[in-house]
């Protein structure tokens, strides 16, 4: 990496390395290593090793302050959807990284620069050099700068993929009395029909969805239903 690609990658990421060896380090790939072995020592695996650890650590402790009410397993869940590989590799395209990489011959034939596994392990390999060079706060402010999206955005999805499973658990910590789906009205042309229908719990309503299908529907109705509780805590 020549001296105006390091500036460029500064640029891109905010922060200004004081070793500059650092960020040719977390981009150089096993691969070039290995076919370049006198004059490479290191590769970026023991750095990736480092801001993988960084990641979990600052990530974790974002969520758990940022929703106090979320138990244990789904903190476990919405850590590990964030720090998932294809994740981390989604932001890295946003940062171009693969125009960074160090790779062998053979991985860039193949197609390297844009492998998940690649760019996720290189997106790591940065974190742990960040904290290396500037500390652990430089380190948790490089990540919250984008991460923080990515965290609420994620909770939105997970708990969209399967609400009423969601509800049912949160409700039967303290209730016995069964969740109930209702679809209490339909509108529209038969092809293209919209349902409406309402979760009720104790013979209350607690919340209602629309969707194309009943079944969407009944998703959505609970995710309404998870909002309202939410609120009122």
């Amino acid at each position: 990496m020549n001296a105006l690609d390091t500036e460029s990658f500064e640029k891109r990421i905010n922060y200004t390395f004081n070793d500059k060896d650092k960020i040719k380090l977390a981009f150089t790939h096993s691969s070039y290593a290995n076919e370049h072995k006198n004059f490479v020592s290191e590769n970026n695996e023991r750095l990736e090793f480092l801001g993988d650890a960084v990641l979990d650590m600052i990530v974790s402790e974002y969520i758990y302050k940022k929703f106090p009410k979320m138990p244990e397993g789904e903190l476990t869940k919405l850590r590990a959807g964030v720090v998932c590989e294809g994740s981390l590799a989604k932001i890295a395209r946003e940062f171009e990284f693969g125009k960074y990489l160090l790779l062998g011959k053979g991985e860039e034939s193949t197609g390297g620069r844009n492998r998940d596994s690649i760019l996720a392990d290189a997106f790591e390999a940065v974190i742990g050099a960040i904290c290396l060079d500037g500390g652990i706060e430089s380190a948790g402010k490089y990540i919250m700068s984008f991460m923080e999206k990515v965290i609420d955005d994620m909770k939105i999805s997970f708990r969209t993929l399967d609400c009423k499973t969601h509800l049912q658990e949160l409700i039967q910590k303290n209730s016995k009395s069964p969740i109930t789906y209702k679809i209490i009205d339909e509108k529209g042309p038969d092809h293209d029909k919209v349902f409406i229908a309402e979760v009720y719990h104790d013979k209350k309503t607690l919340g209602c969805g629309e969707g194309k299908s009943k079944k969407e529907a009944e998703q959505n109705a609970a995710f309404d239903a998870l909002e309202k509780l939410e609120n009122n805590n």
